[in-house]
């Protein structure tokens, strides 16, 4: 009986706290909250996770907050995820960017500044040089690789360059069009002959071709979007004001920290900047050119 009343009694303060001491949950514990940080599949799932752990580990230890990082299946599947998802976040492109805060109401808060101080991007559209392609008129019943419909480079460029030549229906003037899904499956579709024509982003354009000299020796570039916002991370506008202000501090000045400018190399940043929704007004002013309201856009896929 006496085994028994101080088993009844531990399981009280264990329950209740009641004349337990509280204690604090581990730094380690499951029990911490969680921050769920979204990524776009800009490429390959394994590279981007593979990028931005060494990011995610560096501001959970800073923060004291886990922070857990959540590949998006597609460009579109932003504004879904955060809501069924739950996410606090996401690293997200130009396009993406601009459609979560007009849909969603995120807010940006910084984005990385490259090696060589760039913290823009051009979308490019390409062929490859011996398809006889070298205008908008040579494109008639070819196969055009969109990335999605939630990108700048891979969508909105392609109907801005359809408009500008007069082409109003760009599905019955080409043979055929899909969307890939990343950047780099597009590169690579149009390299392989899979493709005829390619949108993407000029970032991974030169990525792909640091290691493949083929993007260089045998692709060519028709078209260029003007410069547009480079992925930022946003955050939802009901986040605890403490851990913005405290998650954007740290990476303002992350290339001040000599830990914190190991992992933005490896990242392959110099440092990260302020970004506010005028950084996005090249994106606005895309949409508004060719018609489009990205309040009530349909970003998904056809």
């Amino acid at each position: 009986m006496k085994k028994i009343a101080i088993t009844m009694c531990a399981l009280l303060i264990v329950l209740s706290g009641c004349k337990g001491k509280e204690t604090t949950p581990s730094a380690g514990s499951p029990a911490k909250q969680t921050l769920v940080i979204g990524l776009i599949p800009e490429q390959n799932i394994f590279k981007q996770i593979e990028k931005y752990t060494p990011l995610a580990d560096y501001l959970s230890e800073k923060l004291g907050l886990k922070i857990q990082l959540k590949i998006l299946a597609r460009y579109g599947n932003i504004i879904n995820n955060f809501q069924s998802e739950r996410m606090d976040g996401a690293f997200l492109g130009s396009f993406t960017g601009a459609l979560a805060h007009s849909k969603l109401g995120l807010e940006f808060i910084a984005r990385p500044e490259n090696l060589n101080g760039i913290s823009t991007y051009r979308g490019l559209i390409f062929v490859r040089k011996d398809s006889g392609i070298n205008k908008a008129g040579d494109m008639k019943g070819k196969i055009f690789a969109f990335v999605d419909k939630a990108t700048t480079a891979g969508y909105l460029l392609p109907l801005a360059y359809f408009k500008m030549n007069g082409i109003r229906d760009y599905k019955k003037y080409l043979k055929e069009t899909y969307f890939s899904g990343t950047h780099e499956d597009v590169i690579r579709d149009v390299l392989n002959r899979k493709a005829d024509i390619g949108a993407a982003k000029d970032t991974v354009y030169y990525r792909i071709a640091q290691s493949d000299r083929g993007i260089l020796d045998e692709l060519s570039l028709l078209e260029k979007s003007p410069e547009v916002p480079e992925n930022a991370l946003v955050l939802r506008k009901d986040m605890d004001n403490k851990i913005k202000k405290r998650l954007k501090e740290l990476l303002l000045n992350m290339h001040n920290d000599p830990e914190g400018e190991k992992i933005l190399k490896t990242f392959g940043a110099r440092k990260f900047i302020e970004t506010t929704i005028n950084d996005y007004e090249p994106v606005f002013k895309y949409a508004r050119e060719i018609g489009l309201d990205l309040a009530t856009y349909d970003y998904l896929n056809d």
